[in-house]
């Protein structure tokens, strides 16, 4: 018996389990007795609603499990229980895929206690601390661990800011040349604009500036942004194209900044692909669950490091994310995705995705969306969204308030989802081998 494993048969991808056997990464999210607390108090209602109805934590794990394993799924997503994957159902256990949160950790550390995620805050990645405190943080969270064989994989991180996104309209450029003067993420961003300019004239011509050299833009202050573009997921590549065609000037900027996400993407993806390496050698390295498409040049630099690029895709259908992600010839997976039914009560006002009628139409949502990336030959996990739904006065940190669960807060499934998942997962691997529709 080994571990787990990425290979590519009859040019299609498997995750190939520790006994030899192909497999499709079947998971669901935040599988957690604890669950969301309500914004702004300590009340949790799903584990008070558990406690009622299990008696105990304990009893609740196990009737989970036993629910999961019967839904046909074989793996815990993030920030799902550990406990739960101990469990035994028929002499095996389920997989899981623990999150390191490592950026998110390093901000914390470095910017006392800021909340990377919901700030968008990126770690400054040409700090040589930031590498040191990688490779430490996951040997206190990875090593005990390094030789589990029912860890899937690790992810380092979940949607970190790549560009204007949900927390703010910058460019990660600007955000780095907002950094400390002295700051080596700061250096790193004026170095490469000094890289691709032939004079500072040319700079200020772009970025509409009025340095009198390179060292004044060195010593300046916040530079204001000359070019803003739609949220990332949000944009048209072609309506890009066409800007950037009738204004050659803006196409500078955009490529300017695509060129150091790039950068910031390559020093990311070593550091904590090398902290994971050494740490857990036996386990795949996951990635950072993409929150969008991300320029290509990040994608290229996620291709370079990672084992399985890991991305969460809250659109209509998988497949315009997959090809763009899917053009480095790594595997792909995706790490979130769901549909919210407006027939619960649930005010959804707050939270990612598509939101159906009913739950009929969110069970056929579901199975559409899975059958649809199954085919894809990159597809080799697909992880729903999550197992309760969220409470209807908000979740903390953000607010959520939607229709994402298999069961309901009071813990009842819902069960034209739950007949769909049973169809779904027990053909998977099938419908990926056949890239058929057939189930």
């Amino acid at each position: 018996m080994g571990f787990y494993r990425t290979d590519k048969i009859d040019g299609r991808w498997w995750f190939i389990d520790p006994a030899g056997r192909r497999s499709i990464c079947k998971a669901v999210c935040h599988v957690s007795f604890k669950a969301d607390r309500i914004l702004n108090t300590d009340k949790v209602p799903y584990a008070e609603n558990c406690l009622k109805k299990h008696g105990s934590e304990e009893r609740w794990r196990e009737a989970t499990v036993r629910q999961l394993r019967e839904l046909g799924f074989n793996t815990l997503g993030a920030w799902s229980d550990a406990a739960l994957a101990e469990i035994e159902v028929q002499g095996s256990r389920l997989s899981i895929t623990p999150i390191l949160d490592t950026a998110s950790s390093f901000v914390a550390e470095m910017n006392k206690g800021s909340n990377a995620w919901l700030h968008g805050i990126f770690p400054d990645v040409f700090d040589t601390h930031f590498a040191e405190f990688a490779l430490s943080s996951m040997k206190k969270k990875c090593a005990l661990h390094a030789d589990t064989q029912n860890i899937l994989g690790w992810f380092a991180d979940n949607e970190l800011r790549w560009g204007p996104d949900w927390r703010g309209p910058e460019e990660l450029l600007t955000l780095f040349l907002a950094m400390p003067e002295d700051g080596h993420g700061r250096k790193a961003a004026v170095n490469l604009l000094k890289s691709r300019y032939p004079s500072i004239a040319d700079f200020n011509s772009v970025w509409k500036t009025s340095f009198t050299g390179w060292g004044s833009l060195e010593d300046s202050g916040k530079i204001v942004q000359p070019y803003g573009r739609e949220a990332m997921y949000m944009q048209n590549q072609e309506v890009e194209r066409k800007a950037n065609e009738a204004d050659p000037k803006r196409a500078a900027f955009i490529a300017d900044c695509e060129a150091f996400a790039g950068l910031v993407a390559e020093n990311y993806f070593s550091a904590v692909s090398a902290a994971i390496k050494k740490a857990a050698p036996n386990h795949l390295n996951l990635g950072a669950r993409f929150a969008y498409v991300p320029q290509e040049q990040v994608i290229a630099a996620a291709a370079r490091h990672l084992d399985v690029i890991s991305f969460n895709c809250y659109a209509q259908e998988p497949l315009s994310s997959l090809a763009r992600y899917a053009t480095h010839g790594k595997p792909c997976m995706i790490t979130e995705y769901s549909y919210r039914g407006m027939d619960t009560g649930l005010p959804n006002s707050k939270g990612a995705g598509v939101c159906v009628p009913n739950q009929v139409e969110r069970a056929k949502a579901f199975e559409k969306f899975t059958v649809s990336a199954l085919e894809n030959p990159s597809l080799i996990g697909y992880h729903w969204f999550e197992y309760a739904d969220e409470p209807k006065e908000g979740r903390h940190p953000d607010g959520e308030n939607s229709n994402y669960g298999i069961v309901t807060i009071e813990d009842k499934p819902y069960p034209d989802l739950m007949d769909a998942m049973r169809r779904v997962n027990s053909a998977a691997e099938k419908i990926h081998q056949d890239g058929c529709r057939e189930i």
